[in-house]
């Protein structure tokens, strides 16, 4: 049974419009949603239903006059948000309400220190003293877990590891204990294991404070843990709403049904060790020298990949799991002897760890590569075609630009794109059609062993579902290898028949997916199925040691 609050803050047919005239898009159409006193609302959808934009209108962040409201009210505390001056609106942004955006690299800036970016927040609403201010930052980094707090006051965003930077948004947001915090999908960037810490501290904070969490996210995972109401969202209206539980056990909308079943589901394909070894390394390092004094001695070691074996077979798929810096990446590069190392390693039964540039250059067509990141391994400058031929350009001189372009077109239809999209350019598709892209820029050149980093992490879960079906089948039909990183659990369950565990940059534990799931033997990993897999989490000290 849900609780009746009080209504902190309430918006009424809200409708938000970009341009101007008759090149007006309605992004947001006459939504309603209420947020009690202390409650905790999310409001769900995939990317370019509304969500953000809806949120960002409560602090009018949006780029006016750009954007536009239609129609609608905005009430809080007795005020019309979207008709107060904007010297009253200052006063409520940052005090009353506050916000933690989804990237914290991109929000902080990375000319101030973490002691000047949050004391800002305290001397412009609460007009406190230095030492004041410095009291209070401590107190406040010491809250949202940041450790030795004293050491990190001089420190600078990039100093900082993701999970830490967005303990520090966290503190900014939370400095002059507003009545609202807006989170903005807070852990998108983020380790599932950070995931699960971060999630752990709003709610513990959430209940310290009595706020209310207007919760922005397209993980169903996360709303199942923090929201006690739901909005759903699609194509800029609420199409459901009702308590969490409701909503999540008896959806009656089909988009709500179509997000609650969207995880990613199959099986991987069966393990078969009779296959023919594609890639093997034993014993592999990858150790980056510390340098210091004046003639940069090296005085030790970043042992980022340190003794790592493998096997990977023709048709398999071999995931490399672990949080950030753990040396999964790291591993993926050096394999395909994009990042020097040492210990054997070779590819279809020949050595290729002594290989030059050169000598490499003709088995690249073999070996490729999907980013993790749709929008930043797209170049904005190329069309489509471009794109995915640059590989043929370089690899198969002998084909004319006719040949060329029936190739990228098979390549699109492939991968479930229509033929005609390379004449287009990145921009103009959605973030999964962009990964679908690049997947047909390494399956043009028809390669035996794809590495796959993180080629699912910034896509919506429904998204990530259709990639992960699309790879499934290529591996089917052209016998692939896969060495598949990732930090999500769920995806490496649907996809991946063998896994390796990184920590530190050794391998903690490996065998077969299912034993893994099913049976792991280490502390480390059942805490990483734990916080990967929503299930409470009792292995903090393992994930923060």
């Amino acid at each position: 049974m849900t609780r009746v609050t009080e209504t902190l803050i309430q918006a009424r047919n809200l409708s938000v419009a970009f341009g101007r005239g008759e090149r007006r898009t309605l992004a947001v159409d006459r939504v309603s949603f209420r947020i009690g006193r202390g409650e905790t609302v999310a409001l769900v959808g995939e990317s370019g239903s509304g969500k953000t934009v809806s949120a960002l209108s409560i602090l009018r962040l949006l780029p006016y006059p750009a954007a536009s409201h239609p129609s609608g009210e905005i009430y809080f505390d007795g005020m019309n948000l979207l008709r107060v001056p904007e010297g009253e609106m200052r006063k409520v942004r940052g005090d009353r309400i506050s916000i933690i955006f989804q990237e914290p690299m991109t929000s902080l800036n990375p000319l101030q220190t973490i002691d000047q970016q949050v004391g800002e927040v305290l001397k412009l609403h609460r007009g406190l003293d230095d030492e004041t201010v410095r009291r209070r930052v401590l107190e406040l980094l010491a809250k949202v877990g940041i450790r030795d707090p004293e050491k990190r006051l001089g420190a600078f965003p990039h100093e900082l590891s993701g999970g830490q930077r967005q303990r520090v948004m966290i503190a900014m947001a939370l400095a002059n204990e507003p009545d609202l915090l807006i989170a903005d999908e807070p852990t998108t960037a983020l380790d599932v294991t950070i995931q699960a810490q971060i999630l752990e501290l709003l709610k513990e904070l959430q209940r310290e404070m009595g706020m209310a969490m207007l919760l922005i996210t397209h993980d169903l995972g996360i709303v199942r843990k923090m929201a006690e109401r739901v909005y759903v969202m699609k194509s800029g209206r609420i199409v459901e709403d009702g308590p969490m539980e409701t909503v999540f056990t008896n959806p009656q909308h089909p988009y709500t049904r179509h997000l609650v079943n969207a995880e990613p589901k199959g099986t991987p394909p069966k393990a078969d060790n009779t296959r023919p070894a594609v890639l093997e390394t034993s014993d592999l390092k990858v150790w980056f020298p510390i340098r210091k004094g004046l003639l940069k001695r090296t005085v030790d070691h970043i042992k980022a990949v340190d003794g790592v074996s493998l096997t990977l077979r023709a048709g398999q798929t071999l995931g490399v799991v672990g949080e950030s810096g753990s040396g999964k990446t790291t591993l993926g590069l050096a394999l395909l002897r994009l990042l020097s190392s040492n210990g054997p390693i070779t590819y279809n039964g020949t050595r290729i760890d002594q290989l030059n540039a050169r000598e490499m250059r003709p088995l690249r067509k073999e070996m490729q590569v999907v980013f993790q990141d749709p929008y930043g391994s797209l170049s904005p400058r190329l069309s489509v075609g471009q794109i995915i031929e640059e590989g043929l350009v370089i690899q198969r001189p002998e084909l004319d630009y006719d040949d060329r372009r029936q190739r990228v077109g098979d390549a699109l239809e492939e991968v479930g794109l229509d033929r005609d999209a390379q004449d287009r350019y990145p921009h103009e598709f959605s973030g999964g059609q962009r990964q679908r892209i690049a997947i047909a820029r390494a399956m043009v050149l028809e390669p035996r062993f794809v590495m796959l980093d993180e080629p699912t992490s910034a896509l919506d879960m429904s998204v990530q579902a259709q990639i992960v079906d699309l790879l499934r089948d290529l591996q089917r039909r052209r016998n692939l290898a896969y060495l598949f990183i990732s930090h999500d659990l769920k995806v490496v369950k649907a996809l991946c028949n063998h896994v390796l565990v990184m920590r530190n940059g050794v391998v903690v534990e490996e065998g077969p997916a299912e034993d893994i799931f099913a049976s792991p033997r280490e502390e480390y990993t059942r805490a990483l199925l734990a916080a990967a897999l929503n299930l409470e989490v009792r292995h903090a000290s393992v994930l923060a040691s």
